[in-house]
């Protein structure tokens, strides 16, 4: 974790001006070409959430913006970021789960597999300390529906500054599979921009041999 001078930090106009707002934050949806990483997924015989999560994962790591956490009278830059995700149950209940990041995808698969059965063997939200971190990102997948637009619940406090992104319902045109794509994060420390970047090495990442 590296504290962010603000004296020099490009950001600071920006930072000082949206963070007096109630609402600091803004949300982008989206939808990203999916096809390479659904079909090694199915060919491979691994969860194709897990795959596009961990994709996520990397491209948020390769992303500075969201990595950037508001901390108490500092602002802090992560040099790694893990994950945060919502688990369903088969009772239609939903748990957090938490995992560290690896670059390596069976090592965070693994990970994730023993998250997802802690998930199930437990009930309610499974809050714990994990869930109070600044260097996570908040995911949560919709695989029901196809959304156009996302609102989250936010307690309106601008010193939180942990983004959210959230997966739809995959679907098929002319062949190929998309997947909506919603990021929610805080103005002061990302712009549209910063999404647009994450975006693009996302889906660069889900079709790395698509031709």
């Amino acid at each position: 974790m590296k504290i962010i001078d603000r004296e020099t930090w490009p950001r600071r106009e920006y930072f000082e001006f949206f963070a007096k707002m109630a609402s600091p934050y803004f949300g982008i949806v989206s939808e990203v070409e999916c096809t390479g990483a659904y079909r090694a997924a199915k060919n491979q015989g691994h969860s194709f959430f897990a795959s596009y999560l961990h994709k996520s994962m990397i491209a948020v790591n390769h992303t500075p913006e969201l990595r950037t956490r508001i901390c108490g009278e500092n602002i802090v830059a992560f040099s790694v970021i893990h994950a945060g995700t919502t688990i369903g149950r088969d009772d239609g209940s939903f748990g957090f789960a938490y995992m560290n990041f690896s670059e390596d995808f069976a090592t965070f698969n693994a990970a994730l597999q023993a998250e997802i059965q802690a998930v199930k063997n437990s009930t309610g939200l499974r809050l714990n300390n994990d869930d109070l971190k600044l260097d996570l990102i908040r995911h949560s997948s919709l695989p029901w529906i196809q959304f156009t637009g996302l609102l989250h619940p936010t307690p309106l406090n601008p010193q939180d500054s942990v983004p959210k992104i959230t997966f739809g319902k995959r679907t098929e045109r002319n062949g190929r599979f998309y997947l909506p794509v919603s990021v929610e994060a805080h103005h002061g420390l990302a712009d549209g921009l910063h999404v647009a970047h994450y975006l693009k090495q996302f889906e660069a990442l889900l079709n790395p041999s698509l031709t």
